[in-house]
Order: C-alpha cells, then sequence, then structure tokens
C-alpha cells in the first residue's frame, strides 16, 4: 500500500505551488489519455502520431528528438506505425539521400478521432465545474499555453 502525501495547500486555492499544479495537470492528462482509444495504441505512438499530424513530415531522427525517444526505439515506432497504415516513409525531396515519416489518410483519421475522444473527456470533466471554476481554466490554461509557446519562439 502507498502512502499519500498531503499538500498543506490542499485546502487553500490560492496556494498554486508549482508542484500542487503540476500534480493536477498530471491527473488530468492521464485521465485525458485513458479517454483516447481509437487505433489502440500506445502513448509514445499516440504522441508520434500526433506530433505528424500536426506538424508534418519529419525525419526520423527529428522525430526522435522531439519525441525524446532513441533513434533505433523509434526506428522500431514508425515500422510498427507503418504496419498498421497509419504512417509511410517517402523521400524527402530537399535531400534525395533523406528520408521522410509522414501520416497517411487512415492515421490522420486516428489522430483527429483521438482528438476528439480527447477533447470530449475534457470538456465532461468541465462540465462538473461551477461556473468561476470553468471561468478560471477558461483563463489559466490559454494563458500558460501562450508562455511555453513565447519561450519556444524566443529559443
Amino acid at each position: 500500500m502507498h502512502k499519500q502525501v498531503m499538500d498543506p495547500a490542499d485546502g487553500d486555492p490560492s496556494a498554486a505551488s508549482g508542484e500542487r499544479l503540476m500534480l493536477a495537470v498530471e491527473e488530468i492528462v492521464r485521465h485525458v489519455r485513458r479517454s483516447a482509444t481509437t487505433g489502440g495504441l500506445s502513448t509514445a505512438a499516440s504522441s508520434a502520431l500526433g506530433r505528424l499530424g500536426r506538424e508534418g513530415p519529419q525525419r526520423l531522427t527529428e522525430l526522435a528528438r522531439a519525441e525524446n525517444a532513441s533513434q533505433p526505439n523509434m526506428t522500431q515506432l514508425v515500422t510498427r506505425m507503418e504496419r498498421a497504415g497509419l504512417v509511410r516513409r517517402t523521400a524527402d525531396r530537399t535531400d534525395g539521400r533523406g528520408v521522410l515519416v509522414e501520416v497517411t489518410d487512415a492515421g490522420l483519421e486516428v489522430f483527429r478521432q483521438r482528438r476528439a475522444e480527447r477533447a470530449d473527456a475534457l470538456e465532461q470533466l468541465i462540465e462538473e465545474l461551477t461556473e468561476p471554476e470553468r471561468h478560471a481554466v477558461a483563463v489559466a490554461l490559454p494563458a500558460l499555453a501562450r508562455v511555453i509557446r513565447d519561450r519556444q519562439a524566443r529559443s
């Protein structure tokens, strides 16, 4: 049996410590990820497919770096996804020696369905909030996303 660590700020919503918020974000992300079942993908496959769906074709090395995976592991993952018809390898038009990984139409459909499932799961959670809580979420989450985008643009 595990011992639950109590955060002294649990009862005080104004005490927005980084650790307290991180635990909440992790719990939300786990819930939303579990809600996406289309395609029966692993977390790694879902993440890679999502990146390809959002950002377009990438070299295997770029995809591995972006997904924080080793190149051999990403090669195996892409091979499995290729066999499932979700991605394909194509020649890089800018470098004849290079190969790009791109999402197929079937992969895009799985990506879209999984995104819709995750959005629905989040919407169901939000529906259970009070109006002030909904407003707080609607303001805070986009603001945090903006800060992330700003940091990425600066680096």
